[in-house]
């Protein structure tokens, strides 16, 4: 390529990724930096919202032989939430968490932890089809401004027992790309998985493992 055609195909780069700038939103111009969601509850409107799937993830660590901790994560998480603002403590809150969709560093513990039984007995972890892990709420107590306690009864592997998620409210605004109203929120909680029938390896694999919750829901 001569100085002049590679000129010309500098030109045009530059005038594409210029072009992508100017199209995004204005959210994004200089000059208006202002953040959508803000930590402030008179944003929150009462009605029905549904978990924005590409934006909810839950985090999972559990102790490793007592050498360190290992981290995964869930995702394409689905749900509801009915709420007013008035009345926290009326929320209901139900979620979907497929558990064939866990992402972890290593392949092979992957495939474990999806892999069948031997011989046809139970499977160490979860198994090749282990469903949906549900979360439906049954009390929310008001702990703070932004804070509250979720408990709910969390069905896994055929079992069910009460949890408690500790829960804290990020922001609420409109969404710049779609313009539904959205609340955020974090949350954390302990659980024991032996409480599950997810035996394998404890207590040298802790048998704690602590959850952590990034949520983001969408007005319908």
């Amino acid at each position: 390529m001569n100085r002049y055609a590679f000129a010309a195909a500098t030109a045009a780069a530059l005038a594409a990724v210029t072009g992508g700038i100017a199209a995004a939103p204005t959210i994004f111009a200089q000059g208006a930096p202002q953040v959508p969601g803000v930590q402030d509850p008179a944003r929150v409107t009462a009605g029905t919202y549904a978990l924005d799937a590409g934006h909810t993830l839950v985090g999972w660590e559990v102790s490793h032989f007592g050498f360190n901790d290992y981290l995964g994560l869930f995702g394409n998480i689905t749900g509801t939430m009915t709420m007013d603002p008035a009345n926290i403590e009326a929320a209901k809150v139900e979620v979907m968490v497929p558990i064939a969709e866990v992402s972890v560093a290593s392949a092979g513990l992957k495939d474990h932890l999806l892999r069948p039984g031997k011989d046809g007995g139970a499977p160490d972890f979860f198994g090749p089809t282990p469903g949906m892990a549900t979360f439906t709420s049954t009390k929310v107590v008001k702990t703070g401004a932004m804070t509250a306690d979720v408990t709910g009864t969390l069905t896994m592997n055929g079992k069910s027992a009460p949890v408690t998620l500790t829960t804290e409210f990020v922001g609420a605004g409109a969404n710049p790309f779609n313009k539904k109203d959205t609340v955020g929120f974090h949350a954390r909680t302990t659980i024991d998985r032996t409480q599950w029938g997810v035996n394998y390896a404890a207590p040298f694999v802790g048998k704690d493992v602590t959850l952590t919750i990034s949520a983001a829901f969408e007005k319908q």
